[in-house]
């Protein structure tokens, strides 16, 4: 499959709000394997000497560069987070996994099963409201292993892999209830918005996603056709947020 990146003059277009603190986690991830970051840095058109700004900023197709030739590098989609690598194509053959599901429901409980198969250093499940026509599901993350200095970017990465990808399958924006994580807000706290819509609670006991439940029983709308398309150029799907909600045009549709 061939893998599409932006180009070298996509690198600067557009608003640069992720936080560099994103890019010296990768950057860290390099280290921990013993590997140089230069070359994925130049390509991504990253000066080395502003990893260290903390009020920096870059694209979205810079990280989306930054994170794609990490990956491959490193042979680890995780980029060094957990106990054990996960090869390139491990978040595809959960995309794949959960793609034949007739429901979002089915689906995530799916990926969390099968993202737990890749690695136990943290646990994802799906919590269904007390009621299944009302109140908020909830998507919570267990860690079972201390992440050290690549927490936040682990927790922040694979809540918007599992969202983006939860968008994309059903075709709609999921509009959250509430994003909770586990630590103290950051000096960069300001672009969390950008990554999450709806409120964000930090120094809570666990990081989760909380949505209508109604969003469960909306039905999977893709097939292999498109995931192979998607799988191209997956990653914006983690670093942007999906335009159309399918619940609330439904919604108003019947006023």
């Amino acid at each position: 499959m061939t893998i599409l990146t932006p180009s070298p003059a996509e690198l600067s277009r557009g608003r640069a709000a992720t936080p560099m603190a994103f890019i010296r986690a990768i950057v860290l991830g390099y280290r921990r394997r013993g590997m140089d970051p230069a070359s994925a840095l130049q390509r991504a058109q990253i000066p080395p000497e502003r990893l260290d700004d903390p009020d920096a900023r870059v694209t979205a197709a810079q990280m989306e560069v930054m994170s794609g030739v990490a990956m491959q590098a490193l042979d680890d989609e995780a980029l060094a987070w957990f106990s054990r690598r996960l090869p390139w194509g491990s978040y595809g053959m959960l995309c794949r996994a959960s793609l034949t599901s007739p429901t979002l429901e089915v689906a995530l409980k799916r990926w969390c099963r099968h993202h737990r198969l890749l690695t136990e250093d943290i646990v994802f499940e799906l919590v269904p409201p007390r009621s299944p026509q009302r109140g908020n599901a909830l998507i919570r993350v267990t860690e079972n292993v201390a992440l050290g200095e690549l927490r936040e970017f682990c927790l922040v990465s694979t809540l918007r892999y599992l969202l983006g990808y939860a968008c994309w399958a059903i075709d709609s924006r999921i509009a959250l209830a509430e994003t909770t994580l586990p630590f103290a807000a950051p000096p960069h706290a300001d672009a969390y918005p950008y990554l999450f819509d709806g409120p964000v609670r930090f120094e809570a006991d666990a990081a989760s996603l909380a949505f209508d439940t109604r969003y469960l029983s909306l039905p999977v709308r893709r097939d292999e056709k498109a995931l192979q398309a998607m799988l191209q150029r997956a990653l914006p799907l983690t670093v942007l947020q999906y335009r159309r909600d399918r619940l609330l045009v439904h919604s108003v549709a019947q006023m």
